[in-house]
């Protein structure tokens, strides 16, 4: 269980800000140190940001990652990656991520750099917030790679990646982390496609070195590429088999769906403990204190309070700062107020 009922948390990611995203354009004008500087003062914006909205899990807003899935590729080795993307003008959609050919053996000898990460966020931080880690989990790491004759499909792929992600996962609880979330949205894009049963097999062979060593949760969403979804947008076709999955914590996002299917939570809430989406990270409508009390309350008739929390629905590092920042800060608000109205 949690460490308190009502919890309020995040995915992972947050927004940079105006200046990194500048000097990640012009990296070549910078040398080694001021990279370095660079990376630590942004991680530092985050935490300022999350700590100050009164968050009780913050990350270090994956300041540090170019892209989700692009970012761990740098540390895979095997693969070449595609110079430019395929279609770079045009409504934002997955196909301008392009992919990329595996060349070799995948393996990742110097990690995927989330150890790293969390060692930077625990030096940073304060006292006081729980501090996570995010990895992505190998059937959504493997999106972006070509098959070849060595990996015949996308789950070939996926089981060349299984044991790297373990390994990273092994690699953070020697850090001290004591809370990990395992990515893994294409798995909730496809789950009307695929076999269910298949990705809970696979999921679970991939936490398993993290099982009952820490708080161990998953992100079920339908993708944000640019502020649009890429999914089919239905958690029916996720169960009953996704209450296999070796989590202690499931997150939903809702607030974009206009929280449709939100009675979904019930039957989850009896065996894990829900993270509830309820700011839409898509859309620039602020939700007000009192949009977050009505929909906190709505999510008590499903579910009881020790076992909610309640975050975004994604990442925010696709949501411009501003709005990011007043988003979170009267999601806290929100919950704040019905923690008291209920006496907690």
């Amino acid at each position: 269980m949690k460490e308190r009922p009502l919890r309020t948390t995040v995915i992972g990611s947050y927004p940079f800000p105006a200046w990194l995203e500048f000097a990640s354009a012009h990296l070549g004008q910078f040398g080694e140190e001021d990279i370095r500087e660079m990376r630590e003062d942004a991680v530092i914006a985050a935490i300022h940001d999350q700590v100050s909205a009164g968050l009780d899990v913050i990350t270090d807003g994956e300041q540090t990652r170019i892209d989700f899935n692009l970012s761990f590729y740098g540390y895979l080795e095997g693969i070449e990656l595609e110079s430019a993307s395929p279609r770079r003008f045009g409504p934002p959609a997955h196909d301008q991520r392009g992919k990329h050919a595996i060349t070799g053996e995948l393996c990742a000898p110097r990690g995927l750099g989330a150890v790293e990460e969390f060692e930077r966020l625990k030096r940073l931080a304060p006292a006081g917030p729980v501090l996570k880690a995010s990895v992505p989990g190998p059937y959504t790491l493997s999106g972006r790679l070509l098959p070849n004759e060595r990996y015949p499909d996308r789950y070939a792929i996926t089981e060349a990646l299984v044991p790297i992600v373990r390994a990273e996962l092994e690699a953070l609880l020697q850090a001290g982390c004591a809370e990990i979330t395992v990515d893994e949205p294409s798995m909730s894009c496809y789950a009307y496609r695929e076999d269910p049963a298949r990705f809970v097999e696979i999921f679970n062979r991939t936490v398993a070195p993290a099982v009952g060593k820490c708080r161990l949760s998953t992100h079920l969403c339908f993708g944000n590429f640019k502020g649009h979804a890429v999914g089919y947008r239905r958690y029916a076709p996720m169960f009953p088999a996704f209450m296999g999955l070796n989590v202690d914590e499931m997150h939903l996002e809702m607030a974009n769906r206009e929280f449709a299917e939100l009675e979904a939570i019930g039957p989850i809430a009896e065996k894990f403990d829900v993270a509830v989406g309820i700011i839409d990270v898509k859309s620039y409508y602020i939700e007000t204190v009192d949009d977050v009390i009505e929909r906190v309350e709505r999510c008590l008739q499903f579910a009881p309070a020790d076992r909610l929390s309640f975050a975004p629905d994604c990442g925010l590092s696709q949501t411009a700062r501003w709005a990011a920042r007043r988003k979170l800060n009267h999601m806290v608000e929100g919950v704040h107020a019905v923690r008291r109205k209920m006496g907690l």
